[in-house]
């Protein structure tokens, strides 16, 4: 083998590694994509977020003052 064909395998080789690696970053690219497009479909909103924050707030509440009530009420026997 000479010189020249082993340079000509040799870049071949790089070539063909070069554009596997590149075709590997372009798919990483669109999986990327496709997952920051699906985003808001995946979480929750900030308002959906506050309305059931607030609920669960409301509930809390009723129950901390049903146990106020019911300490008192017992206290109070």
């Amino acid at each position: 083998m000479d010189a020249q064909m082993l340079f000509n395998v040799l870049i071949g080789a790089c070539g063909f590694l070069g554009g596997w690696v590149l075709n590997n970053i372009a798919r990483s690219i669109e999986k990327l994509d496709r997952d920051v497009r699906n985003l808001p479909l995946m979480y929750v909103t900030k308002a959906d977020y506050r309305d059931d924050v607030q609920h669960i707030r409301r509930t809390l509440d009723d129950i901390f003052n049903l146990i106020n009530q019911l300490s008192t009420t017992k206290a109070d026997k």
